[in-house]
């Protein structure tokens, strides 16, 4: 007999015009949901599939919409080939935008979804039936980029009851609705939270944290066309973004002092040191590495920070 996983949940599939993107986003008390239910490849199109499900609906609807189907064809296709269709919860979008869904009768309840334009939202197993119909009014109403508005729809179908059985695990997943110029390109957001208490609260969290590391990437991408004060506008969003992670400060430092703005890099070191003192050893490793330049007189003002560190941690005691 063969294995089915099961994997009762809710979820949202959507295509967004305005940013040419197009994500999958879900939730559900079953372990690493991630992995069963978003599919997604970039310029093709992205699929959730639930409910006792087959997991070829992801890899098969992606190939079909590889093969110019579109996302509605291809479900249909897929649905008339499966003997167990009525067991299973499908929805596709493609990268033109073109969707559908599917909620066999037999899907545990309260089970059900809305197609809308460019997006529908589905669920199953529900603790009732205001679930889905919440997920599409905050998806339709929702401001923000397409992963905000993701998010506030699994908040949405939280609130208004969520899985009967309550919460697990959830994920993001977001992609460009242009073909990249190699498969392993196009990816936004690849994100998992595989066993959580309240796994869209982290969820939300880890899309923070990837905000702020794609400022980081981005001021690296405009140092090195020579845009300086572009680049470090981007650092200094990036650590704002996450004031508690000393990784992003510190590179930004390393940055300020490749351009001769020690002042200004000091007082970061200091506090990324007070953080962890550790930093300061991986900054004696990156010029002979090459990532950073020679400046010896630099590097020891700089060492010279955790000194004046332990100096005020003694007072502090």
């Amino acid at each position: 007999m063969k294995h089915f996983p099961i994997a009762h949940t809710f979820s949202i599939v959507a295509y967004d015009p305005a940013s040419g993107q197009m994500g999958v986003a879900v939730q559900s008390h079953w372990f690493s949901v991630g992995s069963v239910v978003t599919w997604a490849e970039a310029g093709v199109g992205v699929v959730a599939t639930q409910a006792l499900v087959e997991t070829s609906y992801g890899p098969l609807g992606l190939e079909k919409m590889k093969n110019r189907i579109s996302a509605p064809q291809a479900l249909m296709e897929l649905l008339a080939a499966d003997e167990l269709r009525e067991v299973r919860q499908v929805a596709m979008v493609d990268a033109q935008g073109r969707n559908d869904v599917y909620t066999g009768n037999r899907c545990m309840e309260a089970a059900g979804h809305v197609k809308g334009e460019n997006f529908s939202v589905q669920a199953n197993m529900m603790l009732n039936d205001m679930v889905w119909p919440a997920m599409a009014e905050a998806y339709r109403s929702a401001c923000g980029d397409l992963a905000e508005r993701l998010l506030v729809a699994l908040e949405a179908a939280q609130a208004a009851g969520g899985d009967v059985r309550g919460q697990q695990s959830a994920a993001l997943l977001i992609v460009e609705t242009e073909r990249p110029q190699n498969p392993w390109e196009g990816k936004i957001f690849d994100l998992r939270v595989e066993d959580a208490p309240e796994p869209i609260t982290e969820l939300r969290r880890l899309v923070q944290v990837q905000r702020a590391y794609a400022h980081m990437n981005r001021g690296d991408g405009l140092l090195g066309k020579g845009d300086v004060e572009g680049a470090l506008e981007a650092y200094r969003t990036a650590a704002s973004l996450q004031p508690t992670m000393d990784e992003l400060p510190f590179w930004q430092a390393v940055t300020l002092t490749d351009l001769g703005r020690l002042a200004e890099a000091l007082p970061i070191f200091r506090q990324v040191f007070l953080a962890n003192p550790n930093w300061a050893v991986l900054l004696t490793r990156l010029p002979p590495a090459g990532m950073m330049k020679e400046n010896p007189i630099a590097l020891k003002q700089i060492l010279s920070l955790l000194e004046n560190n332990h100096g005020t941690n003694d007072q502090e005691r």
